[in-house]
């Protein structure tokens, strides 16, 4: 550090990645100027008016009570910077090339946070991430708000310091208060759904689709009539969905920071996300002028929902399909490219057509032929192909509903199936070498060839399946689909029975 010249670190998130930034601040005689460079955008430029008044509240020196030109430079400066994650640091690197604050080892330590007019710091987007960087780089500590400490903490090898304001900081640095390093993340559980599968009444069928579906991550789509519980099942999911794994917590919680919709602590429910049908495909997919997470990444680990499919426009649809195969989003921009995580379970819900009634035995349909033919095509045959389960939801007899005693399973016991399905494929996949896959239907090609073994009868009812039409991509869902279905059984061999089960759910020649 030279004269008049300091360097402290902080970052910038690409995605949900964080990149480190050096700020540098440097004083030269002359008129008084405030500049910060290094492709910095509107948001940031305006650090400069809260930056000085949190100076002047926090009892020093600010920036326009000098006669001296101030230039902040933010670098790598080809790197465009974004927010308002900055203006601690800017804070504390003028103080230092100011000699307002004693000299301390900028070299292990990472600054975040917004400063508001008062020296208060507010919580910004990110934390968690910047954290890890922390880490990964060999930084010892990060300084942040205290609302952003409970995310960062879950992060081991760095010590996260709690700011509540920039006089604290101050405080801190120069040693005249203690402030002990936040040791454990808060956890964010969100409530269960409040409905339990033991109130939905009938619909077995759709029941046992859903475990299967969330047993073993599977797409779902399920096809009836209005009224009939679609959207009340999809809700009920909530109950039967076991908690995130830790490092599942850390990703998912990483997406949410990076997306500005964390609350400062560690996610550990699955996300259940349900967009509006009028979605464009960014608030879906991910990107932007600067980039961020779509609602499928929201979705990740956990599961989006899908309610009214067909009148979702086409190209949001059709967007669905590389991230249902790969788990992850692609965007291109000039300079860089951006990955998201999208690991999700596709549930989605529709109509037989426009009015509803195809197929219904109690209400007679209105709609022309051509109409309800236009209204099923809305869904591509290879979207289609993609989702493992396909069921139909009927009407419920009057007689089911009036009945007062339930007699179907709580979903706490549908969820203790699930987790227990789900440990055996993590054993499974663990054993035979997989890095990534978690889940059956996250078994590539290889794998499914690999880790699923087939009874005798169950060899001889593929061979009778040569006249169904399945692509290669259906065959090998069809047997991830009956692998997850033989593992909540606890069956170590798939049997033919489990083959004509999954195989049931795929024969979908009409809507």
């Amino acid at each position: 550090m030279t004269k008049n010249l300091a360097k402290v670190f902080s970052a910038e998130l690409e995605g949900i990645d964080a990149r480190l930034v050096e700020v540098e601040v440097d004083l030269n005689v002359g008129l008084h100027a405030f500049n910060i460079v290094g492709l910095a955008d509107k948001a940031l430029n305006e650090a400069k008016e809260r930056v000085n008044s949190a100076l002047k509240n926090s009892g020093t020196k600010p920036p326009n009570r000098e006669n001296r030109k101030i230039t902040v430079n933010l670098a790598p400066a080809d790197m465009k910077k974004t927010g308002s994650q900055y203006d601690l640091a800017i804070a504390i690197g003028y103080l230092l090339a100011t000699k307002q604050i004693g000299e301390f080892e900028t070299a292990d330590k990472i600054f975040v946070g917004e400063l508001a007019l008062d020296g208060h710091l507010r919580p910004v987007s990110g934390a968690l991430n910047t954290a890890e960087l922390a880490a990964r780089r060999g930084f010892k500590k990060i300084f942040l708000p205290k609302e952003n400490s409970g995310e960062a903490t879950v992060i081991m090898g760095i010590e996260t310091i709690p700011i509540e304001s920039l006089a604290e900081a101050i405080e801190v640095l120069e040693g005249k208060r203690e402030v002990s390093a936040a040791r454990s993340s808060n956890f964010e559980a969100r409530e269960r759904s409040t409905t339990d599968f033991s109130e939905i009444k009938g619909q077995e069928n759709a029941k046992r689709a859903l475990t299967i579906a969330v047993a073993g991550g599977h797409n779902l789509l399920m096809i009836g009539p209005p009224g009939v519980g679609k959207s009340l099942l999809a809700q009920a999911m909530l109950g039967i969905m076991p908690d995130l794994e830790p490092g599942e917590a850390i990703e998912v919680t990483k997406i949410w920071s990076a997306a500005g919709l964390s609350t400062g602590k560690l996610i550990v429910s699955r996300p259940f996300r349900s967009p509006h049908q009028t979605a464009s495909v960014v608030s879906i997919i991910g990107g932007g002028t600067d980039p961020r997470p779509g609602e499928i990444s929201l979705a990740h680990r956990g599961v989006l929902f899908l309610d009214e499919l067909p009148e979702f426009q086409k190209n949001v649809l059709e967007s669905l399909r590389g991230p249902l195969e790969s788990g992850r989003v692609h965007v291109a921009r000039a300079k860089k490219t951006l990955v998201f995580p999208s690991k999700f379970t596709l549930v989605a819900a529709m109509n037989p057509c426009p009015c509803g009634y195809f197929g219904d035995p109690e209400k007679e349909c209105r709609c022309r032929p051509y109409d309800v033919l236009r209204y099923q095509k809305k869904i591509s045959g290879p979207l289609m192909d993609r989702i493992d389960l396909q069921i139909k939801v009927p009407r419920v007899a009057l007689i089911s509903l009036r009945e007062k005693n339930s007699t179907g399973q709580e979903s706490p016991q549908f969820r203790k199936k699930i987790e227990a399905a789900r440990k055996i494929q993590e054993r499974r996949l663990r054993k035979g070498g997989s890095q990534g896959a978690r889940l059956n239907a996250e078994m590539t090609s290889k794998q499914t060839d690999e880790l699923v073994s087939l009874e005798t009868e169950a060899e001889s009812f593929l061979n009778t399946l040569e006249n169904a039409k399945l692509s290669p991509r259906g065959y090998y869902r069809l047997l991830k689909t009956a692998r997850t279905i033989a593992d909540l059984e606890e069956s170590e061999k798939i049997s033919a029975n489990h083959l004509a089960e999954a195989f049931s759910y795929r024969l979908k020649e009409e809507i």
